[in-house]
This record gives C-alpha cells, sequence and structure tokens, in this order.
C-alpha cells in the first residue's frame, strides 16, 4: 500500500470549517476558564451541535491535544534557551524559565492547566511534562555545580513547590496582575545555597511527577 493510500481523505470545506470554529472556540474558553469547560459550551459558541464536536473529537483529551498543539513547542523553545543559558549562569536560566512558564499560565487558563496537571491519554502533552521535568534537572544539576543552589535538593523539591504556586496564579493575578512575581522569587530563593538548613524528610522521586499533578488537580 502507498502513502496516498493510508492517508485520510481530505474534510469537506464545510467540516474543515466546524473544525476550526470549534478549536478556536475551546481555545478562547479554555484561555478564560480551564480545561473543564464543558463541550456542549464549546460546541455552542462555535455554532455547531455536540454531535458534529464529537465526530472531529471523541474526547476531551482530543481537543484539548488539538488546541494546545503548539505548547509543547513553547516550552521546549524555553528549555532550550535556557539550557543554553545555564552554561554560564544557570541561577538565573532557572529565574529566566520559570518566569516565562508563569507569565504564560497567568495569560492562559487551559495552560495552566496543562503543565499542574497530568494527562497521561494526550501523548504531546504527556511529553511536554516528561521534557519540562526533564530540563529542570539538568538545570537544579548545573546550578548545584556553579555552587548557586543548594546540594540537598533536587528537580522534584522545585517541580514539587511550584506546582501549587502555578495552580494560585489565576487567583493571585485577580487581586493583582504580576503578583505571582513575589512569590515565585521567595520560593526560589529558599533554594538558594544560602538558604540551606538540614531538611526532615527526603525527597519524591522524580517517577513520581505524575502522580503529584493529578493528586493536585483532584484537589483543586
Amino acid at each position: 500500500m502507498d502513502d496516498g493510500a493510508r492517508r485520510p481523505a481530505p474534510l469537506r470545506r464545510d467540516a474543515q470549517r466546524n473544525r476550526e470554529a470549534l478549536i478556536a472556540a475551546a481555545a478562547e474558553l479554555f484561555a478564560e476558564h480551564g480545561l473543564d469547560t464543558p463541550l456542549d459550551v464549546i460546541a455552542r459558541t462555535a455554532g455547531v451541535g455536540n454531535a458534529t464536536l464529537y465526530r472531529h473529537f471523541p474526547t476531551r483529551e482530543d481537543l484539548v491535544g488539538e488546541v494546545f498543539a503548539a505548547a509543547g513547542q513553547v516550552l521546549v523553545e524555553a528549555g532550550q534557551e535556557a539550557l543554553a543559558e545555564s552554561e554560564a549562569d544557570a541561577w538565573a536560566a532557572i529565574e529566566r524559565y520559570f518566569r516565562r512558564i508563569f507569565e504564560l499560565v497567568e495569560s492562559n487558563r487551559g495552560f495552566n492547566d496543562l503543565v499542574t496537571m497530568a494527562i497521561p491519554t494526550v501523548p504531546a502533552l504527556a511529553e511536554m511534562s516528561r521534557r519540562n521535568a526533564e530540563t529542570v534537572g539538568v538545570l537544579v544539576e548545573r546550578a548545584q555545580e556553579q555552587g548557586a543552589m543548594r546540594r540537598d535538593v533536587g528537580a522534584m523539591d522545585l517541580l514539587f513547590m511550584l506546582g501549587p504556586l502555578c495552580r494560585a496564579v489565576p487567583a493571585a493575578s485577580d487581586l493583582r496582575p504580576g503578583l505571582w512575581r513575589r512569590y515565585l522569587a521567595l520560593l526560589l530563593d529558599g533554594f538558594r545555597t544560602a538558604a540551606t538548613h538540614p531538611l526532615p524528610e527526603p525527597p519524591v522521586g522524580d517517577d513520581r511527577l505524575d502522580d503529584l499533578f493529578a493528586g493536585l488537580w483532584e484537589a483543586t
């Protein structure tokens, strides 16, 4: 069978318009209200029926994956920039990387949900989470090697602390846009070498990252 025979048939123009309208409506509503926006509201905003929505996107995860297909690339580029900068100043790279993520989270509640919950049924989003954790791991190691970060912490400690703060960004922004910057700075300061003091418990293993964010999502 040749490649042409394996490709799905192109959508009719009206079907393509409906699909694009659904993606646009979902992108707008997810950004404003988060990923738990009712699907019937998305269909109504797009001007189509529920049956049309489910024909294009059988599950919520299918729609989320399509709407945020480019989100992973944004984080990849931010991570690449941070890793390049970290060779000279890993601490500055960590600060810049997380500021970039929090800026995106503040502007889009759907993106907030993406980076603070595990969605293993959407491969692209699961990969985004994995790459973020990998990037943070390298940044932490380099900051420790450069003497800027305390050596009794790991990437999971940082992610564990940042997850709840990230979830709080919409509420903080309702009080004052950019308020999260204060609390991000306070949190990161606790990881500096100068703040070192004995810790009472060992860290959570990196393999529990998805469990952490799944539990955080259930608790909110």
